[in-house]
């Protein structure tokens, strides 16, 4: 079992930044790759950035170059959010894979324009 909260969403104007974080704790061991995504209103779930035990990073397209991924031995996983964009508005996710996956209850980032 893996648990996974999520911490630092919150309102930001266009153009600013937040880092998220996601604490791990269990069998933090069997953790094979973690990843953040995001699900907007009206929308469906979508992957934001995954990373590997061996540092592999993957963005959205939406996301490159504006967004970073990060992890600490997997403890804990950072999304650090620059240049941010209304459409960035979502709840946030954390998930981690470790034979199934687990996600942790989402935070909200909202951006105004």
């Amino acid at each position: 079992q893996v648990q996974l909260v999520e911490s630092g969403g919150g309102l930001v104007q266009a153009g600013g930044s937040l880092r998220l974080s996601c604490a791990a704790s269990g069998s933090i061991s069997s953790i094979g790759a973690m990843g953040w995504y995001r699900q907007a209103p009206g929308k469906e779930r979508e992957l934001v950035a995954t990373i590997t035990g061996g540092g592999v990073t993957n963005y959205a397209d939406s996301v490159k170059g504006r967004f970073t991924i990060s992890v600490n031995n997997f403890n804990t996983m950072y999304l650090q959010m620059n240049s941010l964009k209304p459409e960035d508005t979502a709840v946030y996710y954390c998930a981690a894979r470790a034979g199934i996956d687990y996600w942790g209850q989402g935070t909200q980032v909202t951006v105004s324009s």
